[in-house]
């Protein structure tokens, strides 16, 4: 069975006026389907260029994508993208923000809204449909913009430190909710995060890179022993510290 994702030998370089900083260089690593990796790095590293290749954003110099078995431009999945901050639009309701991608690609019909209502009231949403942003706490809006994303029915979902504008307490409960939620959809995931502690409760493979430019260090395999465990139960189990001392001693050794 071929991996939903895919990467290959990949490097990517920017350019400016003061000459070529290689950001990444020969990274490669699979990931199945329904999997949850964690990239942690350095700061600087190329953890969100990375996500930028996967996306499309950016062109790798060299190396492959492939998604389901197929070069990643001429795959035609959906690819979701949720970035550190939620990009809700203040002069659009919640409901109306979780329709944009839609609207955008001309997606919007019974079916699809019908989806949308579905997942604001699973989500705990149903009451703030017409709501402004500004009048939802930070773990709502995070919720909404997920709504968003799901929307479209990704095959791919990329997080880049979707939590970490929010307070200690709100940034550990809503990464539990929506980690889970991506969990039950059996969506593939990627997450970038500078938490350790975040990356070992969600992942079910803990990706290392090293300083710049990013290499790949390591691959950590996460299992706690039972299916569908939530994050913070994993907090609190003894594999935890283990694991937490495991990815901290290989970047020391970036």
């Amino acid at each position: 069975m071929k991996p939903k994702l895919e990467v290959r030998g990949l490097s990517y370089s920017y350019h400016s006026l003061d000459g070529e900083t290689l950001a990444l260089s020969d990274i490669s690593f699979t990931a199945d389907n329904g999997e949850f990796l964690a990239i942690v790095g350095p700061s600087g590293c190329g953890k969100s260029t990375l996500l930028s290749l996967l996306s499309g954003l950016l062109t790798p110099d060299k190396g492959e994508i492939y998604i389901n078995g197929v070069p990643r431009a001429e795959s035609g999945v959906n690819i979701g993208y949720m970035l550190q901050k939620d990009h809700l639009f203040e002069w659009r309701t919640i409901l109306g923000n979780a329709h944009l991608g839609l609207e955008i690609q001309r997606k919007k019909n019974s079916n699809s809204i019908e989806k949308v209502q579905n997942m604001l009231k699973t989500y705990g949403l149903e009451n703030f449909e017409n709501a402004k942003p500004s009048e939802l706490s930070g773990g709502m809006r995070q919720r909404a913009a997920l709504v968003r994303t799901l929307a479209l029915e990704p095959d791919l979902l990329l997080l880049d430190e979707p939590f970490s504008a929010l307070d200690y307490q709100t940034r550990i409960s809503v990464c539990d909710d929506i980690s889970s939620i991506i969990k039950s959809t059996h969506k593939t995931a990627i997450l970038i995060t500078h938490d350790l502690s975040e990356a070992i409760s969600v992942a079910d493979r803990v990706i290392v890179l090293t300083k710049r430019p990013g290499r790949l260090k390591a691959i950590i395999p996460i299992s706690f022993g039972e299916e569908d465990i939530s994050p913070l139960h994993r907090r609190n189990m003894p594999e935890f510290s283990v694991y937490f001392n495991q990815v901290w001693k290989e970047l020391q050794k970036t």
